[in-house]
């Protein structure tokens, strides 16, 4: 009978092996086929060899890209979304037409008019615009937003849709599957009680279920009529009004835009509402006929982990290598990888005026000390580094040569760049530029240097220096 036993335990040791080998080969497969980055390759290669069955589960939940494919399905039946991307493309003035160029290839989508764009800071100046604009919709409302919180303000905006659901206007809300709340999500479930067609993008509120934790719809999208069109930084909460003095304000920036471009934030929506829910918003309640009008030049560039390319980050590299004079960049989480790093030290070395305006303190300590491990080559090429004074500072602001402007909900880490879904608009108009720098200006507060750095106690360098091999995840 022992024998038995061992026999059955020797062959469950060699079922065990090679079914672990086999699975392994199978996966390095998949690895090789599939992914374009050699330090990621070799880095779930590694795993899936070194810690086996679990690294294979690992690379399962984490590692596959099942959303790219389930957004080409979807696209499949999405050709009204797909045609309005194309179209005649304006042309970009001499000195920038290379950079109209390039982010038209990346985008596939043509330069158009945005007949006003106006500057909006805080939920101070954002939110009563957006809450007449719904409080005026005849047609449809397309709201996103990573974070919707059921507060003072919020509640003002889940009032202002539910009202406008109930006199017949076509609403649909999406919400963040994580930002919103992945237990509760308050401003969800008010919003489903009284009707509202709301969806959560990508959640489950099993774990075993959520195997894209990590791709985000971080998007601030709201469209009303399909003709007034509001993008930026904004989450909705009562953290972003600094008039009602909250325990942990927010710093922001928002734009009102009118014109043909907003039927690219329109299609935007459209897209990820489908994406989401599998409903396909058509007709003229949601893509009504915009008549050109004087005004400047703009495009949606609309990116996530279910595109073959990442768009915002190839854009702004673009953006870097065409610039000539001025690179002005604010951001709240500066987590760029050594691609980006080396676009903006070259373009320092070359003459450029290259700045980078971060908090003085985040509301992510982690990102805090990985930010000061990773700018060491940036400091050497001569990019000035300035910190913002609190209160914390969350707008996304890129502004180059004085001209070309990029705003939208895209931070410059991993994360936003090629693992959430991000929608940001390129502005042509030197009017916005100015008003962009003036704000980057004056949020300038110290600048931080490489002898700050270096003058760091070496376990606080260390600590920074560990925190920054966590790069991708933060």
């Amino acid at each position: 009978m022992a024998d038995i036993l061992d026999l059955l335990s020797d062959a469950r040791v060699h079922v065990t092996l090679v079914g672990g080998f086999i699975l392994a080969v199978c996966a390095t497969v998949h690895i090789l086929l599939t992914k374009r980055e050699v330090a990621s390759a070799v880095g779930w290669i590694g795993l899936v060899w070194l810690a086996s069955f679990l690294g294979l589960a690992i690379y399962l939940v984490f590692g596959v890209n099942r959303v790219r494919r389930r957004a080409r399905q979807v696209r499949g039946t999405a050709g009204d979304l797909e045609a309005g991307n194309r179209g005649h493309s304006l042309e970009v003035p001499d000195g920038l037409a290379a950079l109209g160029r390039g982010v038209g290839r990346i985008t596939g989508a043509p330069l158009v008019r945005a007949s006003d764009v106006v500057v909006l800071h805080n939920g101070d100046e954002a939110y009563a615009p957006m809450l007449a604009a719904i409080e005026a919709a005849r047609h449809s409302v397309g709201l996103s937003s990573y974070i919707f919180r059921n507060d003072v303000w919020g509640g003002q905006f889940i009032e202002a849709l539910i009202a406008a659901h109930r006199r017949g206007v076509a609403v649909r809300v999406l919400i963040d599957g994580i930002g919103g709340g992945w237990l509760l999500s308050p401003t969800y479930h008010r919003l489903r009680r009284a009707g509202v067609p709301a969806a959560r993008f990508m959640h489950s509120p099993l774990p075993w279920r959520m195997p894209f934790i990590n791709l985000r719809c971080h998007k601030k999208i709201l469209v009303v009529d399909g003709t007034h069109g509001f993008t930026g930084g904004l989450n909705i909460g009562d953290e972003n009004v600094a008039a009602t003095r909250p325990a942990h304000p927010v710093q922001d920036m928002h734009f009102r835009i009118e014109g043909q471009v907003v039927g690219q934030l329109a299609r935007a929506f459209a897209a990820d509402w489908q994406f989401a829910t599998g409903e396909e918003l058509t007709g003229e309640a949601w893509f009504p006929r915009i008549q050109e009008e004087d005004g400047v030049l703009a495009r949606v560039i609309d990116s996530g982990p279910d595109e073959d390319i990442e768009k915002v980050e190839f854009a702004v590299l673009q953006a870097v290598a065409c610039a000539r004079q001025t690179v002005q960049i604010m951001t709240p989480y500066f987590l760029p990888d050594e691609r980006l790093v080396t676009a903006l030290a070259l373009a320092a070395m070359r003459g450029v005026a290259v700045e980078v305006i971060l908090p003085e303190r985040g509301n992510h300590i982690l990102v805090d000390w990985a930010s000061r491990a990773n700018v060491g080559p940036l400091l050497d090429a001569g990019v000035r580094l300035s910190q913002s004074p609190p209160p914390f500072h969350h707008a996304k602001l890129m502004v180059v040569d004085g001209v070309w402007c990029l705003i939208g909900s895209c931070n410059w880490d991993i994360r936003s760049f090629r693992l959430n879904f991000e929608l940001c608009v390129e502005i042509y108009d030197e009017g916005l530029a100015r008003v962009l720098g003036a704000v980057m200006t004056g949020a300038r507060g110290a600048a931080l240097t490489a002898e700050d750095i270096a003058r760091l106690p070496l376990p606080i360098r260390l600590r920074d220096a560990a925190a920054r091999l966590m790069l991708p995840y933060l």
